[in-house]
């Protein structure tokens, strides 16, 4: 089998739930990153791109009809090159790459863009639709932003519950204080932000047109476990999850061009996608997802924990992070996020995978060689992961 590589990686910087991107729509949002990609690679010819792959969790406002395929024509590619989005939930834009590592290693595809878009900001409000014609009854809208909606009275109650309650429980099973948390989360903004200041997001990243903006507008320079510990509990009376050891509503794009060594792509890869992992997990405690899909991947790689020399975990909760790395005694902490993670950032669904790919695969360029493992978890229990090596 031919082997897949990461080329290049771009984003936009993250915008927060109503803030910059309010105004933008999520097709042009991925067409703009599309657009941008392109821009940074004038040799290829964008007749030559396979497939365009884009995750979208939510898929029901103007991210509807396929964004995927919207983005290219919006983009400006030829209309020959294909597009179609996949749902796995905040893993979407892994399991896009994950489906175009494999094109590309069964020789179907030479040349596929993966990535993700979201925009929260811009999820509608829906109405569900009764099997009789004119109810007489009141209609409730449902938000899409974030959760459940339209839950199927089968699935047991456990399974319902919000992604803030499972947060508490990992709190709880793994004996996760309040402090940790916090600090945790401060932790993840005194790294984005030193990051953001030492040009370390510089090479992955581009300004919206329009917009102004230049970085992730969730970081907090100054939070610390003191400004933190002033945020009442937001899922329980008596709980230890807060709006701030947790990650933001936001919206963002993000791409990764994927292709064969040997392929059309001149230029030296940023890294090759080495190992593949998925795995599953109760739903009531969905955090810790990632645990056995790294676990996979790594071995699939031939890869032990030993041999890895940091790690990017998506950060949807302080409380999940940290479950996930007291189930990995072999891995060292301070290996894990170096230039912050998602509290900081923030995590528009359908992007963020795609964001510590590609971050992860620059990191590997600027240290000319090692080993990264990238992982996510996944609301109703779930875990993606790759591994990356150069």
């Amino acid at each position: 089998m031919a082997a897949s590589f990461i080329y290049d990686a771009v984003r936009t910087p993250f915008g927060r739930f109503g803030k910059s991107y309010a105004e933008v729509r999520p097709d042009d949002l991925a067409a703009f990153t599309l657009r941008e990609l392109l821009n940074r690679n004038p040799d290829l010819d964008p007749r030559l791109i396979d497939d365009v792959l884009l995750g979208a969790a939510n898929q029901a406002g103007e991210d509807n009809r396929d964004v995927a395929r919207m983005a290219v024509l919006l983009a400006g590619l030829p209309t020959s090159v294909p597009g179609a989005t996949v749902n796995r939930l905040c893993g979407s834009s892994v399991e896009s790459l994950i489906q175009a590592s494999r094109a590309i290693e069964v020789g179907d595809s030479s040349v596929i863009v993966a990535g993700g878009v979201e925009s929260m900001t811009r999820a509608p409000w829906v109405v569900g639709k009764s099997g009789k014609p004119f109810p007489a009854n009141d209609l409730a809208m449902q938000s899409t932003t974030l959760g459940w909606r339209f839950t199927n009275d089968r699935m047991l109650d456990k399974w319902t519950i919000s992604n803030g309650e499972s947060a508490e429980i990992l709190a709880e099973r793994h004996e996760i204080t309040r402090d940790a948390q916090d600090a945790f989360a401060a932790r993840s903004h005194r790294l984005a932000a030193a990051a953001w200041d030492s040009g370390a997001y510089d090479d992955e990243t581009f300004e919206v047109p329009g917009t102004g903006l230049t970085r992730d507008e969730g970081i907090r320079p100054e939070s610390s476990v003191e400004s933190l510990a002033s945020l009442k509990p937001a899922f329980r009376k008596d709980g230890t999850v807060t709006a701030g050891n947790s990650s933001p509503l936001s919206d963002g794009a993000a791409m990764v061009l994927v292709a064969a060594e040997n392929g059309p792509i001149t230029g030296e890869p940023l890294a090759r996608i080495a190992g593949r992992g998925v795995s599953g997990v109760e739903p009531e405690i969905f955090g810790i997802g990632p645990v056995e899909a790294a676990n996979r991947a790594l071995a699939r790689a031939g890869k032990t924990w030993a041999d890895v020399d940091f790690m990017e975990l998506n950060e949807a909760f302080a409380s999940q992070s940290l479950a996930c790395l007291a189930l990995w005694p072999e891995l060292d902490p301070e290996k894990v996020n170096i230039h912050g993670g998602a509290i900081a950032m923030g995590h528009p669904l359908g992007a963020s995978g795609a964001r510590i790919i590609g971050h992860a695969a620059h990191e590997l360029k600027r240290r000319g060689k090692g080993v990264a493992v990238v992982a996510i978890c996944i609301g109703v229990g779930q875990g993606l992961a790759v591994v990356l090596e150069r």
